[in-house]
């Protein structure tokens, strides 16, 4: 088999705008993320606002065991078209979409305390109709932890709205939540994600064991080839343990 026949590809050939997929070179990120899943036991989900090109969905849905979506839209193509499990995450949401999206939901990460007060009539409404699993709820961290050097770019600078400072966070009420986020990295390694765990757990450690998951977000640039898959590994086993 030629490892890329897209590189023969005559590009003057074709009339309309396209995207070209190399999907030896997906195949071979997909089994890299795998092989994390199956050392581990934790899952990896696709977020769609970076990539949505559902062509290729069912060949990623067969490493990957769902999807996150920041919209409305998003949440349709996650449940319509990658299937899987549909994760929901967003600074907000048009409060008339709140029906709709927690019909597609199975996992929703709250922004704020406000805004899960905003959604939960909704989402209980939801779980009393649903004869699958109920909908599981989390709370957006903001560890106050930078690794971003562009401000702009930077979910824990000063002044942003993304996510619960701890000052905040300990005069909530943590009725119906069961997991936790965090998201402060872009396309980064091993050590980056490890400080940020540091700073998690020493703000937010004494909630984290009344969780039942803890989603890490994204930006691990876990496919690059010099990425320390190894120590990712590491990393989740001892915050497991």
């Amino acid at each position: 088999m030629d490892a890329r026949p897209f590189l023969k590809l005559d590009l003057d050939s074709i009339r309309t705008p396209v995207h070209i997929i190399d999907e030896v070179a997906l195949t071979r990120n997909l089994r890299v993320l795998r092989s994390v899943q199956d050392r581990t036991g934790a899952k990896i989900i696709l977020a769609l606002k970076a990539f949505a090109q559902f062509s290729v969905f069912p060949l990623i849905r067969d490493y990957l065991p769902g999807s996150t979506a920041s919209s409305l839209n998003e949440a349709r193509l996650a449940a319509e078209e990658f299937k899987g499990e549909v994760h929901l995450c967003a600074p907000a949401f048009p409060p008339e979409e709140v029906p709709k999206l927690v019909e597609l939901a199975d996992h929703i990460v709250f922004n704020s305390f406000y805004q899960r007060d905003l959604f939960w009539p909704a989402v209980q409404k939801a779980n009393a109709h649903r004869s699958a699993d109920p909908i599981q709820c989390g709370l957006r961290l903001n560890p106050e932890h930078r690794e971003t050097e562009v401000a702009l770019y930077d979910p824990c600078a000063p002044g942003s709205r993304m996510g619960i400072r701890h000052a905040d966070f300990i005069k909530g009420d943590l009725s119906g939540i069961t997991g936790l986020h965090f998201h402060t990295l872009c396309e980064v390694g091993c050590p980056p994600l490890a400080r940020t765990l540091e700073a998690v757990e020493r703000k937010f450690g004494r909630y984290i064991h009344q969780m039942q998951w803890i989603n890490w977000g994204g930006g691990h640039h876990i496919s690059h080839p010099d990425y320390d898959v190894d120590g990712l590994c590491r990393l989740i086993d001892d915050f497991r343990n």
